[in-house]
């Protein structure tokens, strides 16, 4: 029977904002809100926590989470993923969630797994969703993808694609969003595979997949949920969690 594990991995370092899965929102750590509504996900037979730090792990279990230590050694949250699934039995996926997504769609994530399961052939999936009219393109921290008629992968890049030529034909503009399925199998290959060159010019690891010739299948999601990466995320996501109601 296929059974699939959501892993968060989380790291206490940050360069912009040391110790962000235990800072403090709407009255819970963060990564407690990312726990959650991964919890909430249908299909999902267990959730990790997989971190190197004591006090994270320790934040972890005192909510109720499983937690899962892991080497300090890694390079990205798919190793410290890929060192949880190694140890896994009986899980035929894994869906990777960040540490830092508290406001993570429990029903994306419920549709990764359900696709995965339905077709033995999707070995990588992930998600996008359209750019609003208000989002800036050009901004390399989104991260663009474009797709098959079929919904796999063509490329990733940081760069607006597909180009805007300016004769008034306006593209469908994809932003990708940084959540990850994989068949177990598959998984542990990836991470013996090197960073390859795209995948160290554009500083976006799933191109690795695309040129050892790998499939992503892209899920079209609803826009973009809002992580935490710098002081200011965190009011807004704060705001965005608490009702107005609640807030006075």
């Amino acid at each position: 029977m296929p059974k699939v594990a959501v892993v968060i991995p989380a790291r206490y370092a940050s360069t912009r904002l040391p110790g962000k899965p235990l800072i403090p929102l709407a009255g819970k750590p963060l990564i407690q809100h990312v726990w959650e509504r991964c919890s909430r996900a249908k299909g999902i037979d267990v959730v990790i926590v997989a971190t190197d730090d004591l006090r994270i792990a320790e934040a972890a279990f005192a909510f109720g989470a499983e937690v899962s230590m892991t080497s300090p050694k890694h390079r990205s949250g798919t190793d410290r993923i890929a060192e949880v699934a190694a140890k896994l039995r009986g899980f035929s996926h894994v869906i990777n969630v960040q540490g830092d997504e508290p406001l993570v769609d429990p029903a994306l994530v419920s549709k990764l797994a359900a696709t995965m399961l339905a077709d033995r052939k999707v070995e990588m999936i992930t998600a996008a969703s359209v750019f609003a009219p208000d989002e800036e393109v050009a901004n390399p921290n989104a991260v663009k993808v474009v797709v098959t008629a079929g919904g796999d992968a063509l490329y990733f890049s940081r760069s607006a694609i597909p180009y805007l030529r300016g004769d008034g034909v306006r593209p469908v503009w994809r932003r990708h969003l940084g959540i990850y399925g994989y068949t177990t199998k598959f998984l542990l290959q990836f991470v013996q595979w090197k960073p390859s060159s795209l995948e160290l010019a554009e500083s976006l690891e799933q191109l690795r997949a695309l040129e050892n010739g790998a499939r992503i299948r892209v899920l079209p999601a609803k826009r973009a949920a809002v992580g935490v990466d710098t002081p200011e995320d965190v009011a807004i996501v704060e705001r965005l969690l608490v009702p107005r109601r609640q807030r006075g």
